[in-house]
């Protein structure tokens, strides 16, 4: 809709105060979309806090990056309903007297959407921020926080490795309030509506609509509480061999589950899967589950930042050994790959490495049997047809930073032994340095992100820290 449909329909937004809209958000529970779920009360409370105690500016930025292969949602609402995002993202930069809403995206159409929109829009004038839409590579990991801040920034548009949250410094150095595309139209509905009357469909527990997208092809907006078999009636298809959701950092349902379960952050949790991104991507019976699984994990190994060695390293290795158990590489294939899953889990510089095992180790759950038949060499005789969606061109390059707390490190009196993985080379002398308190991964790299360190080692650790070639170890004082 352009400006003028925009307004004949939803009518003009109103002006909030930071109390009053945070209250708002909190009494409809709105979570961001797109995929954390972070409460957005919380967030914006956080970007006040900032302002008060570190900077009193403030900025706002709109993630449109999707990256997702399965997700075509914040596309449909970029280029179909760009006033109501822009309404959202506006409303939230005067609550805090933000100057500036960044909007973020990976498809040229859609930055066209957001800049015709934009230019229908009045002037701001000298009280309201400035908006504007940034053009970035289209990569899986874009969208994590500090990849999108950075590339709106005129950086690299890849995470940073480092855990500071864009609430206390995000763009231009700012305290920022950055969420999903949905989750600003979400909020400009509300503000029009009102909690109540945003809460007349849905759950009491889940008031409002969500967006999903549907085999990778259908957007769709639903009630929460509807059945999940019905949307994917609605759309065309059934959930076959079992439904993927929440993308490829996300699980899969079984057809029971499925069926059983409603469209509902809570009811999905129960029957095991996460609502993410919205993405909902069923299989059908004529595809090779075995296959379809192996084909997304090379993706997925394809998008490393290559920042760190668990991630550039592990997760191609994870992808050979699950196409060796797919070929007949017999029991020591299959567990090799879980070996693989845990040398990788929760020690990469971003949370994609934790995400694309999640989604590995809920395959070899579901289709267990099946993969148990492949690596015997008793495959199912059916064909890999591609049903879960990736690019035709190949991969896309991609998200955000997960470090391992260390068994017993707050507690230690002489603080812990931090490894940075964007910086880590996997030389190996910090393992010789400190054996008995640093082990070495079967790729080479620390086994862990974080690690306590007693009083008695901590000249020992230092001496690592100073030794490391590639500055990647640092020692963090309790307290």
């Amino acid at each position: 809709m352009d400006r003028e449909a925009h307004l004949a329909t939803h009518g003009p937004a109103p002006d909030l105060g930071p109390h009053e809209l945070a209250a708002l958000a909190e009494d409809i529970g709105l979570r961001g979309r797109g995929g954390a779920g972070f409460l957005f009360a919380r967030k914006l409370r956080a970007v006040a806090d900032a302002q008060r105690h570190r900077n009193p500016g403030a900025a706002v930025v709109v993630n449109g990056s999707e990256g997702e292969p399965g997700c075509l949602k914040d596309t449909a609402l970029l280029l179909y309903a760009p006033h109501l995002v822009l309404d959202g993202a506006v409303l939230a930069a005067g609550a805090l007297g933000a100057h500036r809403v960044a909007v973020g995206v990976t498809r040229p159409d859609v930055e066209r959407s957001v800049a015709r929109a934009l230019a229908e829009r009045d002037p701001a004038g000298p009280a309201g921020p400035a908006v504007d839409v940034t053009l970035l590579p289209e990569r899986f990991v874009t969208g994590e926080s500090s990849a999108l801040v950075r590339g709106i920034d005129g950086g690299p548009a890849l995470p940073s490795g480092r855990r500071v949250r864009t609430s206390d410094s995000g763009l231009g150095g700012l305290p920022t309030l950055l969420s999903n595309t949905e989750t600003f139209a979400q909020l400009a509905l509300a503000a029009r509506l009102g909690a109540a009357g945003y809460g007349a469909c849905g759950l009491p527990t889940e008031p409002g609509t969500v967006m999903l997208t549907v085999a990778g092809t259908h957007a769709v907006e639903t009630p929460t509480g509807v059945p999940l078999a019905y949307v994917l009636e609605l759309c065309g298809t059934a959930p076959g061999q079992g439904v993927l959701i929440g993308g490829y950092h996300g699980g899969w349902l079984p057809p029971d589950a499925v069926r059983a379960a409603t469209v509902s952050r809570d009811s999905l949790a129960a029957a095991g899967g996460v609502l993410g991104a919205g993405a909902v991507l069923p299989l059908p019976e004529t595809t090779c589950p075995v296959g379809e699984t192996v084909r997304v994990a090379r993706w997925l190994a394809a998008q490393s930042a290559g920042q760190c060695g668990p991630c550039a390293l592990g997760l191609p290795a994870l992808a050979d050994a699950l196409a060796d158990a797919a070929a007949g590489g017999g029991q020591g294939a299959l567990d090799a790959a879980r070996a693989r899953m845990s040398a990788v889990a929760r020690r990469g510089a971003c949370g994609h490495p934790d995400g694309s095992t999640r989604f590995v180790s809920s395959a070899l759950t579901v289709f267990g049997e099946e993969f148990a038949a492949h690596a015997l060499g008793h495959g199912c005789a059916r064909r890999t047809l591609g049903a879960l969606p990736l690019p035709a061109d190949g991969p896309r390059p991609a998200p955000g930073p997960l470090p391992v707390r260390g068994a017993g490190a707050a507690r230690s009196p002489a603080g812990r032994l931090l490894v940075d993985w964007t910086l880590c080379r996997g030389h190996g002398l910090c393992a010789d340095l400190l054996p008995g308190l640093l082990r070495l991964g079967p790729d080479g790299y620390p086994e862990r992100a974080a690690m306590p360190v007693p009083a008695r080692m901590r000249p020992r650790a230092l001496r690592a820290v100073r030794r490391c070639p590639a500055l990647a170890l640092r020692v963090e004082t309790a307290g």
